[in-house]
């Protein structure tokens, strides 16, 4: 889950492919330098970045198609606001192809990996206990990745990739809500016992009861602010 969003605009390093633009910007929209609804600017991304304006517009392109960017005819681009409505829905997605990630890690762990997400578990507790929980938001997006890792499915990681950059605010403010930590917790410590032991069905399981709780948390953000 993302950091608290700053209004800060860091100056870049000049990057010179849209490659590296699209990258750069991405970043800076994942880290909530840019905020829903805020447009993005040509002339002002070209010098932040110290980049041409073609780099920028191909940049715009690829994180359009990303559905982090909207861009509108005679209105230029900004960064495309998610309805929880729209949320939910890809997190419905996620559910799926990450059940299928940690079902491909179970059956791919290795015994150091195990460790590690064993490592991952104990210090995730810890966090919860001491009521750190920027340190187990960070742990937990640490432990998603390792499973990525392990699982090695080059197609769903990019998917997975693509989906949680659409909802990285709704992500941030599920992060605030009191309790939600205690309630994850046993979840994905049932997500790492399915992998270390080697059960795929079991881990998928798991992997799928952790998401639904988040759609269930999000609609639930969503009843209490309506």
């Amino acid at each position: 889950m993302p950091p608290e969003p700053s209004t800060e605009r860091r100056p870049a390093r000049a990057v010179n492919t849209a490659v590296q633009v699209r990258d750069a910007l991405r970043d800076a929209i994942l880290k909530g330098e840019y905020l829903p609804g805020e447009r993005l600017v040509e002339a002002q991304l070209c010098v932040r970045l110290e980049t041409s304006r073609f780099n920028v517009r191909a940049a715009l392109a690829d994180l359009a198609a990303e559905g982090l960017v909207e861009v509108q005819r005679n209105r230029g681009a900004q960064v495309r606001k998610v309805s929880t409505a729209e949320a939910v829905e890809i997190t419905e997605v996620r559910m799926v192809v990450e059940g299928l990630i940690a079902a491909r890690a179970a059956e791919l762990v290795d015994p150091d990996r195990a460790t590690e997400l064993d490592e991952i578990g104990v210090l995730m507790r810890r966090a919860v206990e001491a009521g750190e929980h920027r340190r187990y938001s960070d742990l937990n997006q640490r432990l998603h990745a390792l499973v990525r890792e392990i699982a090695g499915h080059a197609t769903a990681d990019r998917i997975v990739e693509t989906l949680r950059g659409q909802i990285v605010r709704h992500q941030y403010m599920l992060s605030l809500v009191p309790g939600r930590p205690e309630t994850s917790l046993p979840q994905h410590e049932r997500i790492i016992a399915a992998i270390r032991d080697r059960d795929p069905k079991a881990a998928e399981a798991a992997m799928r009861e952790h998401i639904s709780s988040v759609i269930e948390a999000l609609r639930a953000i969503d009843y209490l602010g309506s």
